[in-house]
């Protein structure tokens, strides 16, 4: 049972959700919940903060303050981006662009393995403990059949060598904690809504249903687990 978790990305669909199902699930856990913008919670066992996910000094202190009287538990990552008003998924090379490539590669490989670099070294020795971001099936190279969506595909597929690479560092230090990347389907939210007309009947996730499926896979998950990436439905995705 997490008693201190850890949530980035609060102020989005799934991590709202997250933020939401944890309090009520673990009322007697402390549950810190980190956005880049202010944000409001009514529950009692949730504390807010706001903090630019790119600065480190920020970061360093905020995992130190999160951990000062007990260990971490459980880091959910949950921010990313698919689209902004001047990004959209690219359909072909000619849609390249070196400024929306690091973008994007900022928001979904640089800030996970950032927040990774601070937070996992306060992951409870003592118990599982779970450090778990938000990937997509779409950076799984072998599943790739249809192209395009370049520097998406590839930001997800850099995020999940670099939870590779941390459960592989972290296993030295620390035997217990789990390092994983979660797959949360597609779900109804302003990421998916310009691309939903392509999903299948039954494919469209409410934030609620992702999220809870999510917190069943994290749940399930055992030492040897690390490293990987798992779907909502529990099925591992391969690389």
């Amino acid at each position: 049972m997490p008693n201190n978790i850890t949530i980035f990305g609060a102020n989005g669909t799934l991590g709202s959700e997250f933020t939401r199902a944890l309090s009520s699930h673990y009322p007697e856990a402390t549950i810190h919940a980190f956005s880049r913008r202010p944000q409001d919670s009514a529950a009692q066992n949730v504390t807010t903060h706001q903090l630019d996910y790119l600065d480190e000094a920020a970061l360093k202190y905020a995992a130190t303050e999160v951990s000062a009287n007990a260990p971490v538990d459980l880091v959910i990552v949950a921010t990313g981006i698919l689209h902004t008003d001047d990004i959209m998924p690219e359909k072909s090379l000619r849609d390249l662009s070196a400024d929306k490539f690091m973008q994007i590669y900022q928001a979904n490989t640089i800030v996970p393995a950032l927040i990774a670099k601070y937070f996992v070294p306060v992951l409870n020795k003592k118990q599982l403990s779970v450090f778990a971001a938000l990937s997509a099936r779409v950076g799984s190279i072998s599943d790739n059949h249809l192209g395009g969506w370049y520097s998406y595909r590839a930001s997800k597929a850099a995020l999940n060598m670099i939870i590779r690479n941390v459960a592989i560092e972290a296993r030295r230090t620390n035997k217990q904690a789990i390092i994983c990347a979660l797959h949360p389907g597609t779900v109804d939210s302003p990421l998916s809504e310009p691309f939903q007309k392509n999903v299948p009947e039954g494919k469209l996730f409410t934030a609620e249903y992702s999220a809870c499926q999510l917190l069943q896979v994290i749940g399930s998950l055992k030492n040897e687990d690390s490293g990987k990436v798992f779907a909502w439905d529990g099925n591992e995705v391969l690389p």
